[in-house]
């Protein structure tokens, strides 16, 4: 008698929560310790509550959101399908470099 393996469903599995995956859990709390800092002055009460939720939504949306796929706009023709996080992180690099890219050749 042989042994199969079944394929099972696995796409849910490294979630918390069901909506945070572990880069976005991650994005979200450092959005909203960003939000509690700026919001710092104000006093403790439902519209600094809601600031933080909403700053911490922005965090949330840059890790999970991905730049659609479009031929509408010529930005869309190059980055699209990657993750928002992804071209922000590769735009900080090329501030840090002072403008440059460099292209190796053979």
């Amino acid at each position: 008698m042989a042994v199969h393996q079944i394929p099972r469903n696995v796409k849910g599995e490294g979630r918390f929560l069901v909506i945070f995956s572990g880069k976005s859990l991650l994005y979200s709390l450092i959005f909203a310790v960003i939000g509690l800092i700026a919001t710092s002055f104000m006093p403790l009460g439902l519209v600094r509550i809601g600031i933080v939720i909403a700053v911490a939504a922005v965090g949330f949306g840059i890790a999970t959101l991905k730049v659609p796929d479009s031929n509408a706009f010529e930005v869309t023709r190059k980055v699209g399908g990657e993750s928002i996080d992804e071209i922000i992180l590769r735009w900080f690099k090329f501030k840090m470099k002072k403008k440059r890219i460099y292209l190796y050749t053979k």
